[in-house]
């Protein structure tokens, strides 16, 4: 059923979605098929790409610079678009690769704009998802820019945790991880060896314990604290303007 599909639950705390949107959600799904690990979906410099609606599975978008150094940008859990701006743009400017096997659904630019026309609602709804990925990505460069690296580390997991909240897929307790130190360290812009540094002091406070592919919160107060995590830029508390119920 549409409700139970990840997107929707994730844009349902923007819009109220009724028939009409629920019906093109569905519809956006329909090339849906099981993508391998490691094998890029969407691939930097190329043209003509399509997007992606991830229903299961994690993701990362990064760019690689020319000495083969890698920058990931973001994480993509379930729920969110892989490469909209590969639609949008002339060319791709980042790739996106699985982390572990995903589900997702392959949308061209005709069928994303097809949508649009069909059902305004919805493409408010994506617009809301895509600054909210801006708001990310805002946030990852005060990190890596400004914040020691013990905090941009609990913040980032923080943030995973509460997107995750927003699907189904996490809460306070914690949640399921597959991402490695090497995945991590690329995106806080850190070595390996100092994210296993900062991992066991974060632990070894009592705060936090990220093995076995799982994060546990063993104080969340604290981490929040610690980390100075104000989860407003995630804009995720329910539908903001009535005006939009309207459309």
């Amino acid at each position: 059923m549409p409700h139970n599909i990840p997107f929707a639950r994730k844009i349902a705390s923007y819009v109220k979605l009724g028939t009409e949107e629920l019906e093109a959600v569905a519809e956006l799904h329909k090339r849906r098929r099981t993508y391998a690990t490691g094998v890029d979906l969407v691939h930097q410099g190329e043209i003509d790409q399509s997007a992606f609606i991830l229903a299961d599975g994690w993701a990362c978008s990064y760019k690689i610079l020319d000495d083969g150094a890698r920058q990931i940008v973001n994480f993509q859990i379930p729920g969110d678009f892989l490469g909209v701006r590969s639609v949008l743009f002339r060319t791709s400017d980042h790739n996106v690769e699985p982390i572990t096997p995903i589900e997702a659904s392959e949308v061209s630019k005709a069928d994303l704009f097809q949508t649009f026309t069909k059902t305004p609602r919805l493409a408010i709804a994506v617009l809301w998802a895509a600054s909210r990925d801006e708001a990310m990505i805002v946030e990852h460069l005060v990190g890596v820019g400004q914040r020691p690296a013990a905090e941009r580390t609990a913040h980032l997991l923080l943030e995973l945790s509460a997107r995750l909240k927003l699907v189904g897929l996490g809460d306070k307790t914690g949640f399921k991880c597959p991402i490695t130190q090497y995945h991590l360290a690329d995106a806080v812009g850190l070595t390996p060896v100092h994210v296993n540094r900062v991992l066991r002091e974060i632990r070894e406070a009592g705060m936090m314990t990220f093995q076995n592919g799982r994060v546990t919160f063993d104080d969340f107060d604290s981490l929040v604290t610690f980390a100075d995590f104000d989860r407003t830029y995630l804009d995720q508390d329910g539908p903001p303007v009535p005006v939009l119920d309207a459309l």
